[in-house]
């Protein structure tokens, strides 16, 4: 199974409530074991990113505050926010599709897991391949989103 293609799928369901397209999925042992998309905006709700939505789904499923052993598969390099939580849940490695020299805090910006040392540091590998359908996706969200207001 393509575990990026499948945080794809979660992108666009975000679109389907107006949100911004973001999917997520963690996976152990091979296998998904929690999805999650931005709800952001169908909950009112600021924190709840893909990255969260899916890290809250896959503890509740192994009844566990960590996820040793697990991997991350995100279609946007993680914010502050996530990223942090990333590390907190202690998830083992972290795909992303596209950089986001905005609000990202990996590569850019905060930097989270090269300046905060205390922090758990997963293994975090960009998948250039998915880089340019992820940002063709989130430009036309925005340019849509600008059309409207």
């Amino acid at each position: 199974m393509n575990f990026m293609n499948q945080a794809f799928i979660l992108a666009n369901k975000a679109l389907e409530h107006d949100d911004v397209p973001i999917g997520a999925v963690i996976v152990k042992n091979s296998k998904i074991i929690a999805r999650g998309e931005n709800r952001v905006q169908k909950s009112k709700n600021p924190t709840l990113h893909a990255e969260i939505v899916a890290i809250n789904k896959a503890c509740k499923k192994l009844n566990s505050k960590f996820l040793d052993n697990c991997d991350l598969y995100v279609t946007l390099e993680p914010c502050g926010m996530c990223a942090t939580a990333i590390s907190l849940a202690r998830i083992k490695n972290v795909y992303f599709a596209a950089r986001d020299i905005k609000g990202g805090a990996i590569l850019y910006n905060a930097k989270i897991y090269d300046n905060d040392k205390h922090l758990w540091q997963p293994n975090v590998y960009e998948m250039t391949e998915y880089s340019e359908q992820s940002a063709q996706m989130l430009k036309q969200f925005f340019v849509k989103l600008r059309k409207l207001s």
